[in-house]
């Protein structure tokens, strides 16, 4: 199993990175886990007080489970990945089945921030951006996703995104063995990452 590691800021485009490098492979090649499924479960908390939370510092992801299920993965072994919801802020009791494959990619802000996890992947990438950009697509992204108003967006931007990105998440590109400026846009060096991914196949 080829484990590759996409991270970058929120709002960077590292999901449609994650879905050109899909379009790439058959289906039953590739299987993704997302840092999103891996929040801690807040449903103890008011709703108030669950927007509250910083969920772009790593405590706030359950990084010894998100690792414990690549091991499994890499084993051979089917996991079942929690589901989480951004609107609620909690997760389901429902899980999502993910089934070993070819390559298997970690998406998410945080997922060059563990040693631990990063110690398991084949190719670290992180996924760059401009903040003005970032901060547009944060915008529209929490209001017609997540159920937020634009003074809701902006304050949290300014009091945990923001901070939180210069803190833990820039810092992470140092890591990165292939570094994609202007995201999903940059089909140059998506399809430099693919023809990579598909000669190291080759060559296992």
């Amino acid at each position: 199993m080829l484990v590759i590691g996409i991270a970058g800021g929120t709002g960077s485009g590292k999901t449609t990175v994650v879905k050109k490098i899909m379009e790439q492979f058959p289906e039953k090649e590739v299987a993704i886990l997302s840092h999103d499924s891996y929040y801690y479960d807040n449903s103890g908390l008011s709703l108030e007080e669950r927007r509250m939370k910083n969920y772009d510092h790593p405590d706030s992801i359950e990084f010894d489970l998100m690792i414990e299920h690549v091991k499994e993965l890499r084993q051979g072994n089917p996991i079942r990945e929690p589901i989480y919801s951004f609107i609620t802020c909690t997760r389901s009791e429902e899980t999502n089945r993910v089934e070993p494959k070819k390559v298997l990619i970690i998406e998410g802000i945080l997922c060059l921030a563990n040693k631990a996890l990063r110690d398991l992947m084949d190719i670290k990438v992180f996924v760059d951006c401009d903040s003005d950009v970032r901060l547009s697509r944060v915008i529209m992204r929490d209001i017609l996703e997540r159920g937020r108003n634009i003074e809701q967006v902006l304050s949290r931007y300014e009091k945990t995104v923001r901070p939180s990105h210069l803190l833990f998440i820039e810092p992470t590109k140092r890591f990165a063995d292939i570094i994609i400026p202007q995201g999903g846009m940059n089909q140059v060096a998506i399809t430099i990452l693919t023809n990579h991914i598909s000669q190291t196949l080759k060559n296992q």
